[in-house]
């Protein structure tokens, strides 16, 4: 099966860069038909444009809440028919509204639940997990909920915490490790391998059992 993918951001793009070069290379059974950006400058509008998928502004500062924001890229999602949306570095709430039940991911850079929810993205994550003398940190691919960081998980990555750390270096060890969990998460998805049950999700093999 190869999938409609719509990809939400917020930054620069560089999962995005890796899921359309693992796209093109076949390594990942899927197509990115839109780029959707809750900032207008976005770096993954860019991205996109420069390989020809249809890149959208939806800045989030234009609405007046969340519900009207998440109106309008409702609607620019309709325009695409997406199987599954993904959500890489996203910063606004997605709401589901009954169409996107197990059909959007989320990756996000610690192992959940620990250093995540609101407040908990990017360089921020970093800081903390550096800040609490962890000494693991990771990253998680999980359905989106209703809450921030907090749906079913599908995979999760441990990576060590060194002594001599900054958040910039745990950071890149971290996003490598993100973007090979969302190209696996994309071929269990695509394979009908996930399924969700309540809190968990189950990872069922090739042939469909678990």
């Amino acid at each position: 099966m190869t999938l409609r993918i719509a990809v939400l951001l917020s930054g620069e793009g560089t999962s995005l860069e890796s899921l359309l070069e693992r796209c093109a290379a076949g390594e990942v059974p899927g197509r990115v038909v839109a780029v959707l950006a809750s900032k207008a400058e976005a770096g993954g509008l860019a991205r996109a444009a420069r390989r020809g998928v249809p890149a959208v502004a939806v800045p989030r500062k234009q609405y007046r809440d969340v519900e009207a924001f998440n109106d309008a890229l409702h609607a620019e999602l309709e325009r695409f028919e997406p199987d599954l949306v993904l959500l890489l570095g996203f910063l606004s709430p997605f709401e589901l509204r009954g169409r996107y039940e197990g059909r959007a991911l989320n990756v996000h850079p610690a192992l959940i639940p620990a250093f995540a929810g609101k407040g908990f993205y990017g360089r921020r994550v970093h800081e903390a997990v550096l800040a609490a003398g962890a000494k693991v940190s990771g990253a998680t691919v999980h359905f989106v909920d209703e809450e921030y960081d907090h749906g079913p998980i599908v995979l999760q990555r441990a990576v060590a915490v060194l002594d001599d750390d900054t958040p910039d270096a745990l950071a890149t060890r971290v996003h490598a490790v993100e973007r090979e969990l969302v190209a696996e998460a994309v071929r269990l998805f695509a394979a009908g391998r996930l399924r969700i049950e309540g809190r968990r999700v189950r990872i069922l093999s090739e042939g469909g059992r678990s």
